[in-house]
């Protein structure tokens, strides 16, 4: 009996040990939980603040419970913590920012745009995916990681939507633009700001492959639905999915004439390099330049395929293997050069 009550305490005691023990016990999990939960609650409220700020508009604590799926009391709780912390004031029932919570809240955007960009042109995510990515993310990166992944994305300046990505000072691009539905017909537009909530209006517009700095024009503006053009297909879109497109004014063409697309090059022609497509960023941009697609580079068709995909280009002495996809972000001027019949022994897959 007393042997079962010995091991019955020590089982107690070892218990209590690992609740309690500093840093890694059950106690301190616990209490770092609760902390990355409140981190997470007022990190998303104050993303709320700012967008309806950036909007022109004042949050209020019924769209603050609206787009946190909160109840009103645990709304007004959370409001009341933010406003002891000196995160954001009260104003006859609306709510703004004081500069420190602006502070914090351009920190969570500046992550959340910065973690889609790396995961769109670095990791190769399809855009429909990012959004909820980068919505787990955004809680985890210090102003130090942030940092360091934008010197090595390269400073850009917008997200994949289009979305401006503050700086570490704080400074916002403002995005000129209107929506598509607004656009004159007949005009040719530059796509500039796709929204990506509500997710399925989203995800048609990504189906029919618009995408920031794709130039399209109007075709048809009927009250069931606008026909647009991108050049190479007609989509066509409900009011409801269009005004989710912001366009502005489409850049005048400095291609000379003759440009075309890598991707249209045909066997026994040759070409040099013009220029990447605008699009084309992060490490698909990095990749194709160290393959050699740089200004004035030679290339040609060194293997087709029967199938379509992937098609070999030869450039710089070395044969690689690009997908459609791939070679539609190179644009090229045809030379007049005869065909090289040397084939590289080495193929080089992007």
């Amino acid at each position: 009996m007393t042997d079962s009550i010995s091991v019955w305490l020590l089982s107690l005691l070892l218990l209590a040990l690992a609740a309690a023990w500093p840093n890694v016990g059950l106690w301190a999990q616990w209490k770092r939980s609760l902390a990355q939960r409140d981190r997470r609650l007022f990190e998303d409220a104050l993303k709320h603040f700012i967008t309806w700020e950036h909007r022109s508009q004042a949050a209020t604590p019924e769209s603050l419970a609206g787009a946190l799926a909160l109840s009103q009391r645990r709304t007004l709780d959370l409001i009341v913590r933010m406003e002891t912390r000196g995160l954001v004031r009260s104003d006859t029932g609306a709510l703004t920012l004081t500069p420190e919570g602006e502070r914090w809240a351009l920190h969570v955007v500046r992550a959340h745009r910065l973690w889609e960009t790396y995961l769109s042109d670095d990791a190769g995510m399809p855009m429909e995916r990012v959004h909820r990515a980068a919505e787990i993310a955004e809680h985890q990166l210090s102003a130090e990681n942030l940092d360091q992944l934008d010197a090595h994305l390269g400073h850009p300046e917008s997200d994949p939507h289009g979305d401006p990505i503050p700086t570490v000072e704080g400074a916002v691009k403002p995005l000129d633009a209107v929506a598509l539905t607004e656009w004159p017909q007949g005009e040719p537009a530059r796509v500039v700001h796709i929204e990506d909530e509500p997710d399925v209006i989203f995800r048609q517009i990504v189906a029919a492959g618009l995408r920031p700095g794709s130039t399209i024009r109007i075709l048809e503006n009927s009250p069931q639905r606008l026909v647009v053009s991108d050049g190479s297909a007609e989509h066509r879109l409900a009011h409801v999915v269009a005004a989710n497109i912001q366009v502005a004014e489409a850049q005048r063409a400095t291609r000379p004439t003759g440009t075309r697309r890598l991707s249209e090059l045909r066997a026994g022609e040759a070409a040099e390099v013009f220029e990447l497509d605008v699009s084309c960023r992060g490490f698909s941009r990095r990749r194709l330049l160290d393959l050699g697609m740089t200004p004035q580079a030679r290339v040609e068709v060194a293997l087709d395929n029967p199938f379509g995909d992937p098609r070999g280009f030869r450039v710089r002495g070395t044969t690689i293997a690009l997908r459609k996809q791939q070679a539609d972000k190179v644009w090229i001027k045809t030379q007049k050069v005869s065909h090289d019949p040397e084939s590289a022994a080495e193929v080089t897959h992007a």
